[in-house]
């Protein structure tokens, strides 16, 4: 029987562990099979406050991890495979295997939607990115490509022009899907072009280790083409890490937990923190900030009892 189980271990996940250790909490990190979340994809992190050299993504991780395992927290690998909610001790099942808990942190965070090239996978974190306030500091005076048509395509886009010589925004359709709003400041930008109709068929170059360039495939004609730029940003959504809690907690039409006040969600004692619940700014220092506050509010929780 536990006090406190998170799941998720993530820069959420890590200080939700932190502080719930440090509060005598003694809890268990269930770490999923994709440990240590979107860190673990990125290469510099030069963002996270504290770090004035930057950080490698999964150094960042292994710290964090070492921190809270320090105060007490007990981290085991696995995937849950389901969580039952409605009754109490609130059960995690990791195949045969259940966990009980009186509170339960959910750090699930959200996975970027990929294209699916084994190209794209093989150069994340050199030269393709799924986030422009994240990596865009990098490519400074450089070419660029972004993947998308959507409003968060867009604002990526016009964020990029801060430091691209050139932004060339890749669409499959022969419209974007974004707000008027959107199309207008990303049509009126001199340094965005468009290539419409147009699929990604794969990034160059995997044996330089480095982007260098893509290739262009028309979906109306089959023509192909190639682009010289040396990043690649993915923007065509996150998907968030809730299907365990469907028909359980509240989502939003897109899929994300909501919270009231705080972290807290619906079903008290359970508790959201980090990309699972955030849709605006999915850095690895809000999710950190929400980890802590969920820790705390699980504290209080536990102190009502």
């Amino acid at each position: 029987m536990r006090n406190v189980i998170i799941i998720g271990s993530g820069p959420a996940g890590l200080t939700a562990a932190l502080y719930a250790a440090r509060a005598n909490l003694e809890p268990l990190v269930i770490e999923g099979l994709e440990s240590g979340g979107q860190l673990m994809l990125t290469t510099m992190v030069e963002n996270f406050p504290g770090y004035r050299e930057g950080v490698m993504g999964p150094d960042l991780i292994a710290e964090l991890r070492t921190q809270a395992e320090r105060f007490g927290t007990e981290i085991i690998s696995g995937d849950v495979t389901a969580v039952e909610l409605g009754s109490r001790p609130f059960a995690v099942r990791l195949g045969d295997d259940v966990q009980e808990t009186t509170a339960l942190i959910i750090a699930t965070g959200a996975s970027a939607r990929l294209l699916g090239l084994p190209s794209e996978r093989t150069l994340m974190g050199h030269g393709v990115s799924t986030c422009a306030t994240c990596d865009g500091y990098f490519f400074r005076d450089k070419p660029i490509a972004v993947v998308g048509g959507g409003d968060s395509a867009m604002e990526e886009a016009i964020f990029l022009t801060k430091f691209a010589s050139q932004v060339t925004v890749l669409h499959r359709r022969d419209q974007l899907r974004a707000s008027k709003i959107m199309q207008d400041k990303a049509f009126a930008n001199p340094k965005i072009a468009f290539e419409w109709n147009t699929d990604l068929a794969e990034v160059k170059d995997v044996d330089q280790g480095v982007v260098t360039g893509v290739v262009l495939r028309n979906n109306k004609t089959g023509e192909t083409k190639e682009l010289a730029v040396e990043g690649v940003f993915v923007a065509i959504g996150h998907t968030p890490n809730t299907s365990l809690f469907t028909d359980q907690l509240e989502l939003d039409d897109n899929g994300y937990i909501v919270v009231g006040e705080s972290t807290r969600t619906r079903v008290p004692g359970v508790f959201a923190c980090g990309d699972v619940q955030d849709h605006v700014y999915r850095q690895a220092i809000t999710a950190a900030g929400t980890g802590c506050m969920a820790a705390i509010d699980a504290e209080r929780y536990l102190e009502s009892l």
